[in-house]
């Protein structure tokens, strides 16, 4: 497929890459985010990347890669209630020599004009610097949880967890991978252990390249941490959570002070989610439990008995972006009945610019479209960058107005204002969020 039209700066041109091309690859990264790593030693790890997804920029004279951008093909990206195309933009860099010159820019255009190409509604990303991507149309969507856990924290009872067993092995692809898919994607689908309400956000590793990088365990990148380990959590011999970790060791004069680094925390129900925080909260030698990334409202955070001790943090995680404004509010669940008139800009892509009817049955499909406003005035005016900050459900567009980003247009004689009725509805009963950074 050709590039679409978008235009550089004098002496800059576009590149398509392939997988022949990594060592470019590589030295730009490390250009971008700088690293202490071997050029050879890192291209010795799978990459993670969708090579026709990916797209540098060359200058004129210029030995390398002067910038750099990607996406994965997520085509079952969790919106709520629902799934949809979605491009997961990733690996953007500028080197330091090109900065200010229009390439991030340029390449943001690029990206959302082949999104758009490929029917793809949605762009989201993880933002390395969370000032730069809402001037590009993306809303920061979903905050996730880091904790410090003290090892043998207070947990409350679950029910049956105690008929629960705990398996220990070393984690390989070869006899986990399908097992931590299934997992995966079975608690993102049901996070409450019943139908009907999903976890927003919850992207699952979709490519060959994707699962490749998450089995990996070269030594390269385990900073000093043992080999990846998994804690499997059953019940009747049937595997009902997970955890993945790894541990560290450090011995002081009070005794051993080692930590569990931990990756995805999944359980398909609360008591199974009991018994497997119960025992990775126990691993001997350890003072502390470090999850790396879970939802905001992650069942531990109603199981401890002082989360304050844990020293929660909630950093951003996905940022959504909408590409198709139409498709997308169509493509999505409400968690209340709505028929709201949004007055949507959009500077990036003017043809989303316009005012939209939705009108949708509490977790039923949902109707959009294009109105005069002339014949029919909008209810909330809005930027795109804060439909998308409330499109997972996440953030309250009340919340967002009362910061002066959404405006309301109250209507004579409405016992409930449009603003109450569309916040309601574009809740979600579950946090959105991504467990892995992508």
């Amino acid at each position: 497929m050709a590039l679409p039209q978008i235009a550089l700066p004098d002496g800059y041109r576009w590149r398509t890459l392939t997988k022949d091309d990594q060592r470019l690859v590589t030295e730009l990264d490390t250009w971008a985010f700088p690293s202490g790593l071997a050029h050879d030693d890192i291209d010795a790890t799978p990459s993670p990347l969708t090579w026709e997804r990916a797209i540098a920029i060359e200058a004129e004279g210029f030995d390398g890669l002067a910038a750099l951008h990607a996406s994965y093909p997520f085509q079952q990206f969790p919106v709520p209630g629902a799934e949809l195309p979605t491009a997961g933009l990733t690996w953007v860099g500028v080197h330091p020599q090109h900065r200010r010159r229009g390439l991030l820019t340029a390449m943001i255009d690029l990206h959302l004009a082949r999104s758009a190409e490929r029917g793809e509604a949605l762009s989201a990303l993880f933002a390395a610097e969370a000032p730069i991507y809402g001037r590009f149309g993306y809303g920061h969507a979903a905050d996730d949880l880091r904790l410090e856990i003290p090892r043998g924290a207070a947990l409350r009872d679950v029910p049956g967890a105690e008929r629960h067993t705990i398996r220990l092995e070393v984690a390989t692809r070869e006899k986990h991978g399908e097992l931590v898919d299934r997992l995966h994607r079975a608690v993102g689908a049901a996070p409450t252990g019943l139908p009907g309400i999903n976890r927003p956000g919850w992207v699952t590793r979709e490519t060959e390249e994707l699962q490749a990088i998450l089995w990996d365990d070269s030594p390269v990148f385990r900073e000093g941490r043992e080999s990846r380990r998994i804690m499997i959590v059953e019940l009747d011999g049937e595997p009902r959570g997970y955890v993945t970790f790894r541990r560290t060791m450090n011995w002081e004069l009070r005794g051993p002070r080692g930590r569990v680094h931990a990756g995805e925390v999944v359980a398909l129900d609360a008591a199974a989610a009991r018994a497997l925080w119960g025992a990775l909260l126990d691993l001997d030698l350890t003072n502390e439990v470090t999850p790396f990334v879970l939802p905001v409202d992650d069942v531990i955070t109603n199981l401890l008995v002082d989360l304050r001790a844990a020293v929660p943090r909630t950093p951003d995680n996905v940022w959504v972006r909408l590409v198709d404004v139409a498709g997308a509010l169509a493509g999505r669940r409400y968690a209340a009945d709505v028929d709201v008139t949004l007055a949507v800009t959009d500077a990036r892509l003017p043809a989303n610019a316009g005012v939209y009817r939705l009108r949708a049955e509490a977790f039923g499909e949902a109707s959009v479209e294009r109105v005069d406003p002339e014949f029919e005035a909008p209810d909330l005016s809005l930027d795109v960058r804060e439909l998308g900050a409330a499109f997972l459900g996440g953030r309250s567009l009340a919340a967002l107005a009362a910061a002066g980003l959404v405006t309301v247009h109250p209507r004579p004689g409405q016992p409930t204002n449009a603003l109450a009725r569309a916040s309601a509805a574009f809740g979600w009963p579950i946090a959105p969020g991504s467990s892995w950074v992508f």
